[in-house]
């Protein structure tokens, strides 16, 4: 399953209304950490494919979605279960630290 990109507009069917855990990877085109932690984003997507949905909010383009998060730095990883925030990590992590996030 592939990595969805969440704006305000689908934020609430695809994040809030999910039945199943969600990851949210708050990020930026300039951001070069950012850029590092993709793959590792991607990979998380493939290995939970149908068990953990992996998004991506843009910073840039989602002030309001990355202000409600607090987000203050990128990249921040965000996990909720059930409309609610579980975790929440900022910096480049080891795919092992995101995964047991999940």
């Amino acid at each position: 399953m592939a990595e969805i990109t969440i704006t305000k507009d689908n934020f609430q069917s695809e994040v809030m209304e999910s039945p199943i855990p969600v990851l949210i990877d708050f990020w930026a085109d300039w951001c070069g950490p950012c850029r590092m932690l993709a793959p590792v984003i991607a990979e998380l997507a493939e290995d939970y494919a149908g068990k953990v949905k992996v998004c991506k909010v843009n910073v840039d383009e989602q002030t309001e979605l990355a202000s409600a998060f607090r987000v203050s730095s990128i990249p921040t990883v965000v996990v909720m279960k059930e409309g609610k925030v579980t975790d929440m990590t900022v910096g480049v992590r080891p795919k092992e630290q995101l995964a047991a996030m999940l």
